[in-house]
Order: C-alpha cells, then structure tokens, then sequence
C-alpha cells in the first residue's frame, strides 16, 4: 500500500513539473538549457528557473521579489543557497502539490520570468495574455 501511494505521489510529481516546465518554455523567448547539469529555463541568457525533475528533488526555484512570503508558506520551501535567497530566489518542492497549488506554482514561475525578462519580451507576454482573455471571453458571449 505504502509503495502505491509514493508512485502515485511520485506520478504526480511528475505531471507537475511537466507542467511547469511546458509552461516556462511557452514564455516569449524562453529556452532550456542544463548548466551544471541542473535542468533550467532561461530568457537570454539569464536563469529564471530551475527544474528539479528527480524523483528526489521535484521542485522549483524561483525569483519572486513580490510572493516570497507566499512561496515561503509551501510545505519545505526555502530560501535558495548560494546567496541566491537574498536576491529574493525560493525553491518549492513540489511533492504532494496539484490543484490550486499547481496554479500557484506556474503563478511563481511567471512572477519569475517577468523579474528577469527584458521588458520588450513582458510586452510580448501582456500582449498574448491579453488576446489570450480575449478570446476566452468571446468563447464564453456566443
């Protein structure tokens, strides 16, 4: 039973940060790339996020100089070594996560883009958000 619901956990797990990761690599201008072998999303050449994908260490760390606080409510969040939490970077494991705190998560990982992407790139991003609302709402009218 017990080794059922860690591959359940673990299956979860997985989706997530599929998730997440397909989310970050739809952003204007994002790229993946594996710099010291960890797995990240990059917009030019900075870091906006990195993707723990082991079963181990399924997690993201994050910039989010507006939802620190929030981020640091997650169950074994904290803040990233290497100085990196004093800049504002979190990292969220994300076991046991989905649902409304998966939203949260690719909340997180936006948040972290728009504090590293150039702004002519967050234009982009506004632009298709907003067609992206519009259309949404033109589907729900007819």
């Amino acid at each position: 039973m017990a080794a059922r619901k860690a591959n359940r956990t673990a299956s979860k797990s997985s989706e997530l940060m599929a998730s997440l990761t397909s989310f970050a690599l739809g952003l204007p201008g994002a790229w993946a790339d594996n710099p010291w072998g960890d797995s990240v999303v990059k917009v030019g050449k900075k870091i906006f996020v990195f993707l723990g994908e082991n079963a181990d260490d399924a997690g993201i760390t994050v910039k989010v100089p507006e939802s620190r606080d929030h981020a640091m409510s997650f169950a074994g969040a904290m803040p990233t070594g290497y100085g990196l939490g004093k800049a504002g970077w979190v990292t969220i494991p994300v076991v046991d996560l989905g649902g409304e705190d998966g939203e949260v998560l690719h909340d997180f990982v936006e948040e972290s883009y728009r504090a590293i992407a150039p702004k002519k790139l967050i234009k982009e991003l506004d632009a298709q958000n907003e067609a992206d609302t519009n259309e949404a709402d033109s589907d729900g009218a007819g």
